[in-house]
């Protein structure tokens, strides 16, 4: 048997998007987004990131609707593109994503043990992994528990900084950055809502896909983006921009600021949980992406393999396992943001195009192929306004492997 099961309905659905955002956007993004754009272009930068995000999520929908299986776009976009488009998703996918998993794992490791944060990061891709083989339901359900967590944690934090009496909402008018600065905020803060796609990336393990992913990925993105703009709102009103902007981390600083140094123990557990669910869902919807492409020869043949009790993809989890442990070992977490934004922002760009040749969809109300178009063009804008670095990296390794796809297409 070489097919996944179908085990997810909408609210299972729902929860890993959740838990696939809410992590790096709350406790490490403000921050360098403040830095760009300043305290009174975060809210903009932050809300823009969420419309483009909002095109991509119903061009995502509408294609995983019509393909319900595992791949995402690498999958949209050879169906509707061509190989080539397909290839440049799915490899700009996997090596972005591998690269925010060793973001996330080194995350984890900074905030709990900051002197041995690699040897912690490893353990902790060794964690996830074991969780994610045994099967997508176990994935399911510890999701639901980290994202239960979390929640309460960031009701604590906005709480504690509502009532503790240091909030002036003045200060959403600080400046400090540019017009420019708005553009590489919102391509930063991408980032932070990207994970709302790894429902369609599951889309061969969820139950009535035409119905439960349309349904799924608007309210898991919609949620996210409330969250975020009332702890923006929070963060930004009690710090202040130039404190926010040079904050490793915002929300404990919050907790401090307002007088309850006591709690930044729980805020600090909170981001290491929330990371946690991050890395969880993500390395899953990479190795769901690796076993797509291995499936059509893109990748070795041999990481095509379906555990046949567990009906999960192990080999390919296995191997980007291997992969990131690698990465944690001699990466670096600053430059890892940047890069993957840039590669996921080429990414749904190629869906928005997969998108536009659907055509007209009579039986909804809002504009899909002009949000598609919006998308497309909103995503390339926020990819080559991203830091010098990471536009040249990001699409640098796009272009190698663009390069060798079309020499091993010839080959054949």
């Amino acid at each position: 048997m070489d097919q996944l099961a179908r085990r997810l309905g909408v609210p299972d659905a729902v929860v890993i998007g959740l838990g696939s955002m809410l992590g790096a956007g709350v406790f490490v993004v403000f921050a360098p987004a403040t830095a760009a754009a300043g305290g009174a272009g975060l809210l903009p930068a932050l809300v823009l990131a969420g419309v483009i995000a909002f095109c991509n999520a119903t061009s995502s929908a509408r294609l995983a609707a019509r393909y319900p299986e595992s791949g995402g776009t690498y999958v949209y976009g050879r169906e509707r593109l061509g190989p080539l488009a397909g290839f440049v998703a799915g490899w700009g996918f996997v090596v972005g994503k591998t690269a925010s998993c060793a973001a996330m794992a080194l995350t984890i490791g900074a905030y709990l043990w900051p002197g041995q944060a690699r040897l912690v990061a490893a353990g902790a891709v060794v964690a996830v992994t074991a969780v994610n083989v045994r099967g997508i339901g176990k994935t399911a359900a510890a999701t639901k528990a980290l994202v239960a967590v979390v929640l309460a944690v960031l009701a604590l934090v906005a709480v504690v900084g509502v009532t503790g009496g240091g909030l002036a909402l003045d200060r959403l008018g600080e400046t400090g950055g540019s017009s420019r600065g708005v553009l590489t905020a919102a391509g930063l803060l991408f980032f932070a809502f990207a994970g709302y796609a790894r429902i369609a990336t599951l889309g061969e393990e969820v139950r009535d896909p035409e119905r439960t992913i349309p349904r799924a990925v608007p309210l898991a993105l919609g949620a996210v983006l409330a969250i975020y703009l009332v702890l923006a709102v929070i963060t930004l009103g009690v710090l202040g921009a130039d404190r926010l902007a040079g904050s490793a981390a915002p929300l404990v600083d919050v907790v401090t600021a307002a007088g309850l140094p006591g709690l930044a123990w729980v805020v600090r557990a909170g981001a290491t949980i929330a990371v946690t669910g991050v890395l969880l869902s993500l390395v899953a919807g990479v190795g769901r992406t690796t076993l797509a492409m291995a499936r059509r020869r893109d990748l070795p043949g041999a990481l095509a393999a379906v555990h046949p009790v567990r009906q999960v993809p192990h080999r390919a989890e296995l191997a980007v396992a291997v992969v990131v442990i690698l990465v944690v070992a001699i990466g670096d977490v600053r430059d890892a943001i940047g890069f993957s934004s840039c590669t996921v922002l080429v990414y749904y760009a190629i869906t928005n195009a997969a998108a536009l040749t659907l055509g007209r969809d009579p039986d909804r109300r809002l504009p899909v192929q002009v949000l598609a178009g919006l998308g497309l063009v909103g995503c390339l804008l926020l990819a080559v306004n991203l830091p010098l670095g990471s536009v040249l990296a990001g699409f640098g390794v796009l272009a190698v492997g663009a390069a060798w796809h079309l020499v091993r297409q010839r080959s054949r």
